[in-house]
Parts: C-alpha cells; sequence; structure tokens
C-alpha cells in the first residue's frame, strides 16, 4: 500500500519546512525538515512549539 501525502498546515522558517500529519495510532504529530542541499535533518515533534523552535535553533552544518 502507498503512503499518502497527508501533510497539512506547512509553514517555512529559513530553511527548515514544518507540516502537521496524524500518525499511525491517529495522533497529530508535527515534522521539521530541513531542505537545504546535503543537510539531511528532520525530526518528530508532538507539538507545534517544540518543531518551531528546533527550526529556529537549527543550524545547518554544510556549507
Amino acid at each position: 500500500m502507498p503512503a499518502r501525502d497527508s501533510f497539512h498546515s506547512l509553514m517555512r522558517i529559513g530553511p527548515v519546512q514544518i507540516g502537521t500529519r496524524r500518525d499511525r495510532t491517529g495522533r497529530t504529530a508535527h515534522a521539521a525538515v530541513c531542505t537545504a542541499d546535503r543537510c539531511g535533518w528532520s525530526a518528530d515533534y508532538s507539538s507545534r512549539t517544540a518543531a518551531q523552535l528546533a527550526a529556529r535553533t537549527h543550524r545547518c552544518t554544510v556549507r
């Protein structure tokens, strides 16, 4: 079964994009992903505030 694109409420803070989704158990989860080339950083959070804080403090190590 293919995965469906279920992100909504997208937000961008610098190079980091934050999206809200439902996980497998039906709970709301927030993902923060760096869109810079060759960075590869991403993380899941249980609150949107935590994802926004991570996005604001993220520093790419790739130059």
